[in-house]
């Protein structure tokens, strides 16, 4: 069972050093302030923290820097930004000269490291409007208890793009990751030893050398920081084409289904009760969605009623089956429960919608999907012909050309790439000229497409002894590498470090997976060590909740789990289209 997250894990931490390193560094008593935040900030500040904080720590009203504002010049504002031209260029604006100053004095606080030259225009422009000028070191996004992005979804293009053009891009994505990674690090009070996945593209390598040197660079200039050498926690880098299958796969868990099926904008859930549209934030301050979020669709559905019986029955207000409308009579009964209802309101809600679509498209394309994941059946037969198997999906009207391609995907995946006359075959078949992109730009994930691939598929850990739904046998490919990182099993030829690696987590170099591992490592490492894991390209719900599924298993050690951006399959597929189009097109679609 998931466990409820009252703290909130990282989101709580990135809150506190927010409040010591920006709020409390510059209040003072009876001193109310205006807050000033771009883009990236907002989202930050969201994601960790309500309005009623912000209150508390003296802020009377929060603005977006890019705005035209009208100018307090009887206040003094405090500025949460990240150290880019754009946002430097708003500030000095508001300072322009001392007649026209919006503001009576400036606090500024970047969220990284200000580069010379932003920095010395600012000190040459109204050094003294500026009361603080300070770094904090916090360049992304807690998105949950142990999940971060790091809010780039760009950089997926300028990492796998075969344009040779974007060379200059990719680079300095590249080092903007590395930074950001470090302040995850930092944050966390960690300084890990650095390893990555050595197939099936370099950019692992290259990002996870950039982030040791960064991380020597921090420890070595940072006079606050107790810590000089590596602690006992591991980074690992992975590159996207580690897993192409856990990114296409229906997922069937509460979460991860509702996020491909629905259509969910910034964790808003729009639904209909009563006749009237509503809408519901999915987030962690919602104690029932930590609780059921990672569950299977048939527990989540086995287990609200449950919960709304409890309370109807604690109240004698309904009789016999609860539904929906009995639920909203309930509410307009009860105002003392009507916040506790209507969370299990929405979750109901948002089960009954995803079933809906399970019941009318998904549930025969599941058995198929799980059959080609796995290349065995729910009996555990080993599946003989694939394109058999693949047929009926194809030939079905009602799929959807996303779905289908889905399944193409997943059947190529499984024979390990196709001829060139196959995949065209399929492409015509289906009548998916126009996106043919989304099935043949894989290649540039380092995933074979065409021709068949020589090498062998990685071995799989077996879990056919685990108990699972029969629409929902393939488990992430995240969960072995995370379980074997904790077990000291993971092949350093295939995970080789970036550094001296810290003595608890070194075995005797590559242990085979029969091995058993050395009896006295879990002993020699502190308890609350971390795994830190970042993929390059996005991160699927799937893998997020075995972040959560493998630190409930291995109590000595938190998983905290990152990537560029979240992935729902459907967006991974318009963005793979894209990769070998010019990064004009892109940016024109994507403004459309």
């Amino acid at each position: 069972m998931a466990p409820l997250v009252t703290e909130r894990g990282l989101k709580s931490v990135v809150w506190q050093k927010i409040k010591s390193a920006v709020f409390d560094d510059c209040k003072k008593e009876d001193e109310w302030k205006i807050m000033l935040l771009d883009e990236f900030t907002t989202k930050l500040l969201a994601s960790c923290c309500k309005m009623t904080d912000l209150l508390a720590e003296g802020i009377t009203v929060v603005e977006n820097i890019y705005k035209n504002r009208e100018p307090v010049r009887q206040m003094k504002a405090l500025y949460f930004i990240s150290p880019t031209a754009k946002s430097v260029d708003c500030f000095l604006r508001d300072f322009a000269s001392k007649s026209e100053n919006k503001y009576k004095a400036a606090y500024i606080y970047f969220t990284d490291f200000c580069p010379d030259s932003l920095f010395n225009k600012i000190k040459a422009s109204c050094s003294k409007s500026i009361r603080r000028c300070k770094e904090i070191n916090i360049s992304f996004i807690p998105l949950e208890s142990q999940v971060y992005t790091l809010d780039v979804p760009d950089a997926f293009y300028y990492c796998y793009s075969p344009d040779p053009s974007n060379a200059n891009g990719k680079d300095a994505v590249m080092e903007a990751m590395a930074e950001q990674i470090v302040t995850v690090c930092a944050t966390l009070d960690e300084n890990p030893g650095v390893r990555y996945r050595s197939k099936p593209l370099d950019n692992a390598s290259k990002l996870a050398q950039l982030v040791e040197k960064k991380l020597e660079n921090y420890y070595k200039t940072d006079e606050k920081s107790l810590i000089k050498s590596k602690t006992h926690s591991q980074l690992l880098i992975i590159d996207r084409g580690f897993d192409p299958v856990s990114t296409v796969l229906h997922e069937l868990t509460f979460q991860a289904m509702a996020y491909d099926l629905l259509p969910i904008e910034n964790d808003t859930y729009k639904y209909k009760t009563d006749g009237k549209e509503k809408e519901a934030v999915l987030e962690e301050d919602d104690d029932l969605w930590v609780r059921i979020r990672h569950r299977h669709i048939a527990v989540v559905l086995e287990e609200i009623p449950k919960l709304m019986k409890e309370i109807s029955s604690t109240k004698k207000a309904t009789e016999g089956k609860t539904s929906l409308s009995a639920l909203t009579q309930l509410m307009k009964k009860m105002p003392h429960f009507r916040k506790q209802i209507t969370k299990q309101v929405v979750h109901l809600n948002l089960a009954e919608d995803c079933m809906n679509k399970f019941k009318s498209n998904i549930e025969k394309l599941c058995k198929t999907e799980q059959d080609l994941a796995l290349g065995t059946d729910a009996e555990g037969q080993k599946v003989k012909d694939s394109m058999r198997v693949l047929l009926p999906v194809l030939l079905n009207k009602n799929h959807d050309n996303y779905d289908k391609i889905r399944a193409i995907l997943l059947y190529i995946f499984s024979i390990n790439g196709t001829t060139e006359e196959n995949l065209d075959r399929l492409i015509q078949n289906v009548k998916i000229e126009n996106e043919s992109d989304m099935i043949r730009n894989w290649i540039y994930l380092g995933v074979p497409i065409v021709p068949p691939s020589q090498q062998s598929k990685p071995l799989r850990k077996d879990r056919s002894a685990e108990e699972t739904f029969q629409l929902s046998r393939w488990t992430p490919f995240i969960k072995d590498i995370l379980e074997d990182a904790i077990d000291n099993r993971l092949d350093s030829k295939e995970w080789p470090y970036c550094s001296q690696c810290p003595a608890v987590w070194n075995g005797s170099g590559a242990v085979s997976a029969r091995q058993k591992p050395r009896a006295n490592y879990l002993e020699d490492r502190k308890s609350g060590s971390k795994l830190i894991v970042f993929v390059i390209g996005g991160i699927t719900y799937s893998e997020m909740r075995c972040a959560y599924e493998v630190s409930q298993a291995h109590k000595s050690c938190e998983v905290i789990i990152g990537s560029t951006h979240i992935l729902t399959p459907k967006k991974l597929l318009d963005d793979i289209k894209m990769l070998n189009k010019s990064k004009d097109k892109v940016s024109l679609i994507k403004d459309e």
